[in-house]
């Protein structure tokens, strides 16, 4: 089962080496955060970045929920696990096929790109193909397109490495 525990918005590489060390790995079989390519550019070219795709969210997956629950007790700087309050709800399995396909295996969303058609954006490649609803709005500059995704029963608003090949008018 795939659990997601909030911590603090730039602690996140820090809980999961925290994790990796204090929870035993027959417990917690995977703990990671997923992550976007996008386009940066400096000193006058572009250059291939990682950021974070839920920032103040690290990913984990269990068999054992009571065991990862009382490891869990160890770490330092988490927030609170996602759920009802009193209970620990794993993601479900609609959220966790959406990131594994949209992620891949390394959980890394890969840049897409697209055109706009008479002021209608349309992907042609890349893993927002086929989601252009969950686009609500494109930086053509910084080559990034604002997402809304639903997740952990709300939408959360992230970003995704997107450069836009073609504007067509007709």
């Amino acid at each position: 089962m795939w659990y997601v525990v909030q911590v603090r918005t730039g602690t996140e590489e820090e809980i999961i080496t925290q994790c990796e060390k204090t929870i035993d790995h027959g417990i917690l079989k995977r703990c990671f955060i997923p992550y976007y390519e996008s386009m940066k550019k400096y000193k006058g070219e572009w250059h291939l970045e990682q950021k974070i795709l839920f920032p103040g969210y690290v990913f984990m997956i269990t068999d054992e929920m009571e065991q990862l629950y009382l490891g869990l007790k160890k770490v330092i700087g988490l927030t609170k696990l996602i759920g009802t309050g009193r209970e620990i709800i794993p993601l479900k399995q609609e959220e966790v096929d959406f990131l594994t396909e949209f992620g891949k295996e390394k959980q890394v969303v890969e840049m897409s790109t697209g055109i706009i058609e008479n002021g209608r954006i349309r992907i042609t490649d890349g893993p927002l193909k086929g989601r252009e609803a969950m686009i609500r709005k494109i930086d053509r500059h910084k080559r990034k397109a604002s997402l809304e995704i639903p997740m952990f029963g709300r939408i959360l608003e992230t970003q995704a490495g997107l450069e836009i090949i073609e504007k067509i008018e007709t």
